[in-house]
């Protein structure tokens, strides 16, 4: 801190210096033959550089870093220049010692102000520039994104006292870009040029060491092809920091570099965004009392912080684990603290409870998410998923009626459709005692109206692939695939949670332009676009990670477990796909029966599960879901051949 006021009132002291030496060669330039007698010089001297103070001081020029001049620092030069050469002249004027050639002079002293203020600063960034292009360490990168976004990089490079990167070129958005200059470094070629300016460069012999990614949208399939050419010419991609980090590195006083993080798997198998009606889901949402279950999950927690956005009066949070809770409860008090919560610990699994709890909080609109969803930690206790996934959603979605609540949503799975696993099979009773509630509603008129929204795995959720690859690649590999053909639906769990909202919004009144399914008891099914192998998802993370496939990181087959499917499906075939009106959203056809038999039903199976009689509950399982093709570990093994 002591050095900054030394350092400003030493840049001061040299544009004084450089204010007196612009006085003479205004004067030559003016009249060379008219030059003034000495005792003038003793006033006008002193002058020249006393009228340079005040300017140079109100346009912030003694505080200037002269290494990061840049185009407003250049301005304020032209201004002090002009400023000081109008002092000094109006001066001269006033004390009747006025000597020029012409009136030429005070536009002669501004332009010679200029130039001898404004050389010496430029010297300093082209000097910084040089550095940077000359820096033996630094990587040779190639910046791809828009114009903006690549200056705002390059300036932030150049900021850094030894940059660990130096720009080799550019890949820009638009085709007319191309052969243009930014900053001295050339636009090569489009961002869908890639590979072909890859195979150039490597002919050259001056192949980049890394993409650097200077937008933030390049996401979904354009960032796919990015990888695939950084692939194939063996160049790893890594993205910049956001425009606002950006901004302030390399300030005079940060010393942080630039951190350049890898490309995530959910930024790549994003996909465009939805328009979705926020109106809507503020008015269903807005000024309600909103009960979340599952809320310590990463459906459940997604909901709750998309739901506390909107402005329910009350939000009730609810899940069976202690940590997960606390977590969604302590991160909603920092980023919505207006919003009034209360955090319970409940087992849906407990009527009584479940009773109480909807009776003291009387919730308008409840948003189902807790089940157990692990298809083989079900498969090993199948009890237990009966007794959560579909005696749990009976109760939660009875004791929400019997309080008056609205309206329910509840989360169905892709393992509903044809299931092979319990845990499937669980979730197709539930969705059946939900249609056969929502039916029932609507034909009356009256009554809580319960939507039941299906689709498949999210990104990053407990217990899902992603996070399992991410930690087997910390370890060093390797990445365990149960079966090379088996394919999955994925989707953002905010992309997930936003079409549950808008699915909501669309089933919560009859609405004319609702799809006429809905009053039959139809399922809202979120259009997961195609299904993607989880063997190429695995080789896609080792590359990301900027390792190789099966020789830096090993993948290895470990065959199908009990209860998994290669393909998953996202209708039964007889409850065929309708399209609807509204972006990211399909209906299936219902496939409906009567709530009290769903409901004796299901209460047969929580007793015999209750009772610890596993082969009658998984009986009367298979009867009420007659699709339900159990691929139990016997089975399992014997397809297998084993």
């Amino acid at each position: 801190m002591a050095k900054a006021p030394s350092r400003i009132l030493l840049n001061l002291s040299l544009d004084a210096a450089l204010a007196v030496i612009a006085l003479p060669v205004a004067l030559l330039l003016a009249g060379p033959g008219n030059w003034p007698h000495g005792a003038w010089w003793s006033l006008a001297i002193p002058l020249s550089a006393l009228s340079m103070l005040g300017p140079a001081w109100a346009l912030g020029l003694p505080q200037q870093y002269w290494r990061y001049t840049g185009v407003r620092d250049l301005m304020a030069v032209l201004g002090a220049s002009i400023g000081a050469a109008v002092v000094f002249t109006a001066v001269l004027w006033a004390l009747d010692s006025w000597h020029s050639p012409n009136l030429a002079f005070p536009i002669l002293h501004a332009m010679a102000l200029t130039g001898l203020l404004g050389i010496p600063r430029l010297n300093g960034r082209l000097r910084t520039i040089r550095r940077i292009a000359e820096e033996t360490g630094a990587q040779p990168v190639l910046v791809v994104g828009g114009v903006d976004q690549a200056d705002l990089f390059i300036r932030a490079l150049e900021q850094e006292r030894k940059p660990a990167y130096r720009v080799q070129g550019i890949l820009s958005r638009r085709s007319r870009q191309v052969a243009r200059r930014i900053q001295g470094h050339p636009i090569l070629g489009t961002i869908e040029e890639a590979d072909a300016v890859l195979e150039t460069l490597r002919n050259e012999g001056r192949l980049p060491a890394l993409l650097v990614l200077a937008s933030a949208d390049l996401n979904g399939p354009v960032l796919e092809a990015l990888l695939d050419a950084g692939d194939h010419h063996g160049v790893p991609i890594r993205r910049a920091p956001q425009p606002t980090v950006l901004g302030q590195a390399g300030r005079p006083q940060d010393t942080a570099k630039i951190d350049l993080r890898p490309v995530s798997i959910e930024e790549l198998l994003d996909r465009p965004q939805v328009p979705l009606d926020r109106e809507g889901m503020a008015r269903l949402v807005q000024g309600r009392r909103v009960l979340v279950t599952g809320a310590g999950g990463t459906i459940g927690g997604e909901l709750a912080r998309q739901v506390a956005a909107l402005g329910p009066s009350v939000l009730t949070l609810l899940d069976h684990g202690e940590y997960v809770l606390y977590e969604i409860d302590l991160e909603l008090s920092e980023r919505h603290p207006a919003v009034q919560r209360r955090a319970v610990l409940a087992d849906v699994r407990d009527e009584a409870r479940m009773r109480r709890l909807m009776e003291e909080f009387r919730p308008e609109l409840v948003f189902h998410a807790a089940a157990l969803k692990h298809v083989p930690m079900v498969e090993n206790d199948p009890l237990e998923g009966l007794l959560t996934n579909a005696h749990g959603t009976r109760i939660v979605a009875d004791t929400a009626r019997a309080a008056g609540c609205g309206l329910m949503v509840f989360i169905s799975t892709d393992k509903a459709v044809n299931p092979t696993s319990v845990m499937g099979a669980s979730k197709r009773m539930a969705e059946m005692y939900c249609q056969a509630l929502d039916r029932e509603a609507r034909s009356s008129g009256q009554g809580m109206r319960c939507i039941t929204v299906r689709f498949g795995n999210v990104l990053g959720s407990t217990g899902s692939v992603v996070p399992l690859f991410r930690r087997q690649l910390e370890r060093g590999g390797p990445l365990t695939v149960t079966h090379p053909d088996m394919r999955r639906y994925f989707m953002t769990v905010r992309e997930a949670v936003g079409l549950v909202l808008q699915a909501a919004v669309v089933g919560a009144v009859d609405r004319a332009d609702a799809p006429p399914e809905l009053r039959e008891g139809g399922i809202f099914v979120l259009d997961m676009g195609s299904p993607v192998k989880i063997v190429d998802l695995a080789r896609r993370m080792i590359r990301l990670a900027g390792l190789r496939p099966d020789e830096d990181v090993e993948i290895r087959f470990t065959g199908l477990r009990p209860g998994e499917k290669l393909f998953e499906e996202m209708f039964h075939g007889q409850e065929p796909p309708r399209p609807t009106q509204f972006p990211g959203l399909l209906v299936a056809t219902p496939r409906t029966a009567d709530a009290a038999l769903v409901a004796r039903a299901l209460d047969e199976i929580a007793g015999a599960a209750r009772g610890g009689h596993g082969r009658l509950a998984l009986a009367q399982l298979s009867r009420l879901v007659p699709e339900f093709d159990h691929q139990d570990a016997a089975t399992v093994a014997q397809k297998s051949g084993a």
